[in-house]
């Protein structure tokens, strides 16, 4: 009998989102939902994350309407799926119980079926209220621990010495470079434990969440067992392929045991996105494993994506750059790429990385998926990471100053607890080690200009780091040696006037609406104010 494997589609909320901004327009969903029926998918994602903001800001739609559309159509044959960030739901700031409950009540009632959930700092207490909700109202908590690595060891600038002292340093003081080394955090014990703590707090799925696609086969290798031994509950592995280890790493996550694997759809993969489904299907086909997906039926979905693809060429960082026809490269594969496929599952199966890594390249190079990008490998970032990072410095007129940035996002993030770098906290911490290397440009001292948003994830806002901050440091930022963590009763409810231009109507007609504002006050207030006004134009029509 084949082992079985689940899979969940990204293809449709997180692949759009990695590659291009979030700007699938409704009236393309419309089109592919019906495809999807018969596509076998254990999980669709199809809502959350960035999508919330962006259909209103840039597509100017209800982002509530997307999933009754999906739930509507796709009539219960799969689990929709979406993503938030528990306490922080989409935002900067924590929320209240009741806004949480109003949220989940409501996107339950709309058909949402799977609820990701994740911290920024991998703090299971932001997560835990959320849990308990989700599970009282019908979904099913999917509780996702970010995947990081320890920095790189960072080294001190060298010091000038006087001609004594670069004489006889060598004997009496030392190298000019020292290593500033430190304790390693995130160990397999450290995910381990954690686990234990997601699937104790009422999680039903526990997802290795590999943001910013760093996690390594070998990694894996150990990794994978350790935590199918530690809990019971279904373990999903999330990846991306930017750094180019997203489908090695899946292989090896399914050789070694993992009961979910997320994927997209051909001309929605690789890269910023998660691997093929097709070359994780060939995959499966070699080893015996029933998957479950309908290959006919993601064809039909594979065409319609080119199409709306190429309608997103504007935002598309590859659009010069696609894949190759899958099916066409699929069906004249020469015998020594189909060879590549058995030599992967082989190193694999052996934990030989580097040879894995090998065989996963050449077949990614022959259907033509983008090669690395060092440049999010090297700093050990997330691809929206480094672009805002490359945004903030464009807005200040010094895109020179990349280098020095990337070089000091280690000890930004050192000084900030050893924080992974999810939404919302990487993009504070590039923002903040733009801020250091215009200090240091500047002659100032470190720190001498601090981003808001960080002087409150030093506070304790965000909640607990992974490793304490210093006392010292955080009284140099915040003016206080003392953790102090957001006070939830300080939420402001915001104001939902009657709009006069708009023959009175209510900026917010309804429970949905309301709560759009109390999660993205700004966004959701010019959003509706649209909404409001194209309702009194046809009114007076």
């Amino acid at each position: 009998m084949a082992k079985a494997l689940k899979i969940r589609d990204i293809t449709l909320r997180d692949g759009q989102q990695s590659l291009f901004s979030s700007r699938l327009r409704q009236e393309t969903i419309d089109r592919l939902l019906p495809l999807y029926k018969d596509a076998g998918f254990h999980i669709v994602e199809v809502w959350g994350g960035n999508l919330i903001e962006s259909s209103m800001r840039h597509l100017d739609e209800s982002p509530w309407e997307r999933l009754r559309k999906c739930s509507q159509i796709l009539e219960g044959n799969t689990l929709l799926g979406g993503v938030s960030r528990g306490r922080n739901l989409f935002g900067y700031s924590p929320y209240p119980n009741y806004v949480l409950e109003n949220f989940y009540k409501e996107a339950v009632k709309n058909g949402l079926n799977v609820m990701r959930l994740f911290d920024a700092l991998n703090d299971i207490e932001n997560l835990r209220d959320s849990v308990v909700m989700l599970n009282e109202y019908g979904a099913i908590p999917d509780v996702a621990l970010c995947y990081t690595i320890d920095p790189l060891e960072e080294k001190k600038p060298e010091v000038k010495k006087s001609f004594f002292s670069r004489l006889f340093g060598g004997f009496f003081f030392g190298r000019d470079e020292e290593t500033v080394t430190t304790e390693k955090i995130f160990t397999d014990d450290y995910f381990v434990n954690k686990a234990k703590e997601i699937e104790a707090c009422g999680a039903r799925i526990f997802t290795l969440k590999d943001m910013a696609g760093l996690i390594t086969p070998s990694r894996l290798y150990s990794l994978m067992p350790k935590l199918k031994h530690a809990i019971k509950i279904p373990v999903d592995f999330h990846t991306h392929c930017n750094a180019g280890y997203g489908l090695a790493s899946t292989l090896t996550a399914i050789l070694k045991g993992v009961d979910i694997v997320d994927t997209a759809i051909w001309w929605f993969a690789g890269g910023g996105s998660a691997p093929a489904i097709e070359l994780v299907w060939i995959f499966c086909k070699k080893l015996d494993i029933d998957s479950a997906v309908d290959m006919q039926a993601v064809g039909k979905i594979r065409a319609e994506l080119l199409e709306a693809r190429k309608d997103l060429a504007d935002f598309d960082r590859n659009r010069d750059q696609l894949p190759y026809n899958f099916e066409e490269l699929y069906q004249n594969m020469p015998p020594e790429i189909d060879a590549e496929f058995d030599r992967a599952i082989q190193a694999a199966s052996d934990d030989r990385e580097t040879e894995l890594l090998d065989a996963c390249r050449k077949i990614e190079e022959y259907f033509g998926f983008p090669k690395p990008d060092k440049r999010v490998s090297n700093p050990d970032m997330p691809y929206g990471m480094y672009s805002d990072i490359t945004s903030e410095l464009w807005n200040r007129n010094v895109e020179d100053m990349l280098e020095e940035t990337m070089a000091l996002i280690p000890k930004v993030r050192r000084d900030a607890g050893l924080v992974p770098l999810g939404a919302p906290v990487g993009q504070i911490i590039g923002r903040q080690a733009v801020a250091l290397a215009l200090d240091r440009r500047n002659g100032e001292a470190d720190y001498t200009n601090k981003d808001e948003r960080f002087v409150a994830l030093i506070k304790g806002e965000y909640g607990h780091t992974p490793k304490e901050i210093d006392p010292l440091f955080r009284e140099d930022i915040t003016g206080s040696p003392d953790e102090i963590p957001y006070d939830i009763s300080s939420f402001c409810e915001p104001a939902n006037p009657e709009i006069p231009d708009y023959g009175g109507l209510k900026l917010a007609r309804n429970d949905e609406e309301y709560i759009l504002l109390e999660l993205m006050p700004e966004v959701a207030e010019s959003y509706l104010r649209k909404c409001r006004e194209q309702e009194f134009s046809d009114r007076k029509l």
